[in-house]
């Protein structure tokens, strides 16, 4: 398992990971050369070389770092994505169009107390719950409740 985890970590994470130990390694560097000398004009060589390299290396790896770890999430939802919207070639006509039916098609609406939407009893969201109410006409009628964007009750009410 650790070893599949490894081979699927993005190159931009590698880069990144790698030029924040080169640039960890640089700043101790310097700062051990800079120590070792008394005077200013011989502890420039080391801020040249060593030190400011190594902070410019610890700046590309935060970047680098961040954009990795975006890259990797970035393509943990397009996978997970895919598979909620990955749908039975069973499901699909002669014209290689998906047919698909409402999921929902009751007329009784339905509520959860203190919810903000309202729903068909066989909603998905509500079915077998048993906090759901029937909808009040009033919190219906005020605008209070919105239509589910699951079941779309609006088109059998209005």
């Amino acid at each position: 398992m650790r070893t599949a985890r490894l081979r699927s970590v993005h190159p931009v994470l590698w880069a990144g990971w790698a030029a924040l130990a080169a640039g960890a390694v640089l700043c101790v560097i310097g700062w051990y050369g800079v120590s070792g000398e008394r005077y200013a004009e011989r502890q420039l060589p080391y801020l040249a070389s060593c030190t400011i390299p190594g902070a410019a290396l610890l700046v590309a790896a935060a970047v680098l770092l961040t954009h990795g770890r975006t890259t990797a999430a970035a393509a943990r939802v397009d996978e997970l994505y895919g598979l909620l919207v990955t749908a039975d070639p069973a499901d699909a006509d002669d014209s290689g169009l998906l047919v698909t039916a409402p999921l929902a098609v009751s007329g009784d609406l339905l509520m959860v107390p203190g919810g903000t939407l309202f729903h068909r009893a066989d909603c998905p969201l509500v079915a077998g719950k048993a906090e759901a109410v029937p909808v009040d006409a009033k919190l219906l009628a005020s605008g209070e409740l919105g239509p589910c964007p699951i079941c779309e009750p609006a088109a059998e009410t209005d």
